[in-house]
């Protein structure tokens, strides 16, 4: 398995954007964001706006939407 890069919070939403998810609502520092009608095993996400995100939340995060190392380059 490939080692998974250095995310901010910010850049997993515009990762998750282009791939077709849609900002729901924002609470705190949290992003909620719902998956398109086309990815039927996609789950909903939230995505922590911190500076730096943890590889544990940022594999569950790929995980619930589906995604591989080579999506997030």
């Amino acid at each position: 398995m490939p080692k998974l890069p250095v995310l901010s919070g910010a850049e997993m939403v515009k990762i998750l954007e282009r791939k077709g998810y849609t900002q729901v609502r924002t609470r705190g520092s949290h992003v909620r964001l719902y998956p398109p009608d086309f990815l039927p095993q996609a789950k909903k996400v939230t995505v922590p706006l911190h500076k730096q995100l943890t590889p544990g939340t940022l594999s569950n995060i790929m995980r619930d939407a589906g995604l591989t190392a080579g999506d997030l380059g």
